[in-house]
């Protein structure tokens, strides 16, 4: 996991109102929703092959995960 170090942005108030974040940091953060985006996308199309919505094949499988990628 990412260790982040935010700084944040407060009104006069002192009520947080955004949060700034090296590039860095946000760079891999967005990896990592990026990541877990394709895994849900596999296990979605798991799913389908197990219940029979899909054919199980390589080419069937390929075809669908490139679909999913590209949402």
């Amino acid at each position: 996991m990412t260790t982040l170090h935010p700084q944040f942005l407060t009104d006069p108030d002192g009520t947080r109102r955004a949060v700034v974040l090296p590039v860095s940091e946000f760079e891999a953060l967005v990896s990592q929703l990026e990541d877990l985006e394709d895994i849900q996308a596999a296990e979605t199309s798991l799913r389908e092959i197990e219940a029979g919505a899909r054919p199980l094949s390589l080419e069937s499988l390929d075809e669908y995960l490139k679909d999913a990628m590209d949402r």
